[in-house]
């Protein structure tokens, strides 16, 4: 009897090592600049914790912090049609931003995701919602963003900021 138990043991351990994991489901899809549906898998935890040491960086005006997390050759899409190529140009702007604005994130999500593009390279986005207050003229306004983002090796790449300006209440 104990042979056979072990011997069974031995069987099961041995299925167990060889059943293929389940595969990753898809979450949606991407579709390319050439009208592909690419699938769309859940992410790495990895890239969210990155983009939130940046909104971190960004809520403290830690310029440097921003630029150690910036790609050199990042780019960014801002809401009113700006588009930011490169870290100083980037940092340039935070910084008559920062001082003219006195922006403030207060987070709602972070979603990551990931596809493989047609050369094979693993895409990884970070998707995330925010509440953000400007003081402009001195004025307080409330706006909410969409950012995705392009994060690859612990850096920014990339991203694009979506805004809208939030809602009056009815009275």
């Amino acid at each position: 009897m104990k042979k056979l138990i072990l011997f069974m043991s031995v069987i099961f351990t041995v299925i167990a090592c060889q059943t293929p994991q389940a595969e990753k489901q898809p979450i949606g899809f991407d579709i390319s600049e050439e009208g592909a549906e690419r699938m769309l898998y859940g992410g790495s935890m990895s890239t969210v914790e990155v983009w939130k040491s940046y909104i971190k960086a960004h809520n403290e005006n830690d310029l440097e912090a921003i630029r150690s997390l910036n790609a050199d050759s990042i780019k960014i899409w801002g809401p009113r049609g700006e588009l930011i190529k490169g870290t100083n140009a980037h940092i340039e702007f935070l910084s008559n931003w920062f001082s003219a604005n006195a922006p403030s994130w207060d987070s709602n999500y972070f979603i990551a995701n990931a596809y493989t593009d047609q050369s094979g390279a693993l895409r990884e986005w970070v998707t995330s919602g925010h509440d953000v207050t400007l003081t402009v003229e001195g004025n307080k306004i409330k706006v909410n963003q969409v950012h995705d983002a392009l994060i690859s090796d612990g850096k920014v790449q990339m991203f694009y900021v979506y805004e809208r300006a939030e809602p009056v209440s009815a009275k």
